[in-house]
């Protein structure tokens, strides 16, 4: 444990202790959680920083209209963007933050999207307009739902961050609060991780599996419109706003893309035109022809922006171990969970 780590471990010891509490009091019923009329889903995870969230939400959404269901997600909206940000003409973002853009822009109006604390009376609105799946963003810590399936993502590079909770370390609740999972899935992984699913086994019995980053391709990013884009024969200096930015790293070097330098900035950063022309100054220092950055990163540049190198971005998806088993563990949980109302 660092000297940080130590002097920030009482507050630890205090926090940890806190989210025992709520989360005996929603299981005592002394805090009420309230029911929408469709099926809820909730994908979340026990650790902060980027753990694959956004990625499994779409996945799980495409899945859930793939069975005739009209789909709506639901998201907290951490840090709204302004209006008339992200990428075609006249997109208004009505108060989505980055995440939620990126799904507007993969699904299109075929979800509804609801941002918002209040996640329960939105989706209640959502209902009036024939919404009967909700897909809840980073619902794991959001008792105030009921959910007839919780989904949780594990980072395989950074499982449980270090075993502490906020704010010594970077776990969001007690490992032991994955007794409340339904599925756990193991991301950043091809193969078995034999360590983490025996803490895992420690607290559930919930069936695993593992997923990886797939990439679907390269587009080029100029102001509102997307161009095809490609890596062949150029020389990338990578940059992004994101919870986990090694792991966009490791990505790319997966991905044989080659990267002359990189920058960080914090996870949802709003870019200005000084970030976008220091990047530039960065890659012609570094030798590099192009910035690349992930998806998510192009609605929080200005809106408008045409650098003047290209801006490429990565489109991604999740590759699972076990596709069609995940699928079927999905709709055993809500069944049984449905049964168990009905009887």
């Amino acid at each position: 444990m660092t000297l940080t780590e130590s002097l920030l471990w009482p507050a630890s010891v205090l926090y940890g202790a806190g989210t025992r509490v709520r989360a005996s009091c929603f299981r005592a019923r002394v805090l009420r959680q309230r029911r929408l009329n469709g099926i809820v889903v909730s994908v979340g995870n026990i650790t902060t920083g980027g753990t694959g969230k956004t990625p499994m939400v779409l996945w799980a959404a495409q899945q859930f209209l793939g069975s005739g269901k009209k789909v709506a997600v639901l998201s907290r909206g951490y840090r709204p963007l302004p209006e008339q940000a992200g990428v075609g003409e006249g997109t208004n973002t009505r108060g989505w933050n980055d995440e939620v853009a990126l799904l507007h822009g993969r699904l299109g109006e075929r979800v509804e999207l609801g941002t918002g604390a209040k996640r329960f009376e939105t989706g209640r609105e959502l209902e009036k307009g024939g919404a009967d799946c909700f897909i809840l963003d980073d619902g794991f810590q959001h008792f105030q739902l009921t959910r007839d399936v919780d989904i949780v993502m594990i980072d395989a590079m950074n499982p449980f961050g270090g075993g502490h909770v906020l704010p010594s370390g970077r776990l969001r609740e007690p490992v032991s609060a994955l007794r409340r999972a339904d599925i756990v899935v193991i991301h950043r992984t091809a193969e078995r991780m034999p360590a983490i699913e025996a803490a895992v086994r420690r607290y559930s019995s919930a069936p695993v599996y593992f997923s990886q980053t797939k990439l679907l391709g390269l587009e080029v990013y100029r102001g509102r419109e997307i161009e095809e884009g490609s890596a062949e024969g150029r020389k990338f200096f990578a940059f992004c706003g994101i919870g986990n930015p090694s792991a966009f790293f490791a990505d790319l070097k997966n991905w044989g893309i080659s990267v002359l330098g990189r920058e960080i900035f914090r996870d949802h950063h709003r870019y200005t035109e000084r970030d976008v022309s220091r990047l530039e100054e960065r890659a012609a220092a570094a030798g590099a022809d192009a910035l690349i950055c992930t998806e998510k990163d192009i609605y929080d540049l200005p809106s408008g922006t045409v650098a003047r190198v290209p801006i490429v971005f990565s489109r991604i998806e999740l590759q699972f171990n076990d596709e069609e088993g995940l699928w079927r563990s999905i709709v055993q949980v809500i069944t049984s969970r449905k049964a168990g109302r009905i009887a």
